[in-house]
């Protein structure tokens, strides 16, 4: 019995923390709505679906999310739209996240200058360009390029979208062209 005591290890010792598999994720409270862009742009470079789910309203408000694709998006992927719901935008956010190499990030433009911003009645609305690049595996990144505009309220001190409307330009392909293509 006293052998096994010496050549067990010590229960109580600490022990060297191992290395995360992979580095933390840039998200942040959105306490502010410049955050919540913030967190937009980072959920889609980091291909996080849980910090890009969390720029959403949930049950904790008497909002619903609602979501207005483009027109030429509308008129490509008609009955898709009809129910599109937070549940929506996570499925196509996982299929796009599936679609794009581990080691490469999304990349996703918008504008944080404070003209992007206004005061709508208890709502703040956004509005900017974007531009998305999808990275290929054999091939150039995939292009999205459009504008949108969001409406976000502050609940519990958190800043949420619960409504989105995105506008092609031009003829490229909108955000809404990405999210009916990988749904």
């Amino acid at each position: 019995m006293l052998l096994l005591s010496a050549v067990s290890c010590d229960i109580f010792e600490t022990r060297d923390a191992e290395p995360p598999d992979r580095s933390r994720s840039n998200y942040q409270p959105a306490t502010s709505p410049e955050t919540l862009i913030q967190n937009l742009i980072n959920s889609l470079a980091d291909k996080d679906v849980v910090n890009y789910q969390n720029t959403f309203v949930t049950g904790l408000s008497n909002r619903v999310f609602t979501y207005v694709p483009s027109s030429t998006a509308l008129s490509r992927f008609q009955n898709l739209w009809l129910t599109w719901n937070t549940d929506s935008e996570v499925q196509y956010f996982n299929n796009m996240k599936t679609s794009v190499p581990d080691e490469l990030p999304v990349s996703l433009s918008l504008s944080l200058s404070p003209e992007s911003f206004s005061i709508f009645g208890d709502s703040l609305k956004y509005n900017s360009e974007y531009f998305i690049s999808i990275p290929q595996r054999n091939s150039d990144p995939l292009i999205f390029q459009g504008s949108l505009e969001l409406s976000m309220i502050n609940i519990r001190t958190v800043w949420l979208v619960y409504f989105w409307k995105d506008n092609a330009i031009e003829d490229n392909p909108s955000w809404s062209d990405l999210k009916g293509s990988v749904y």
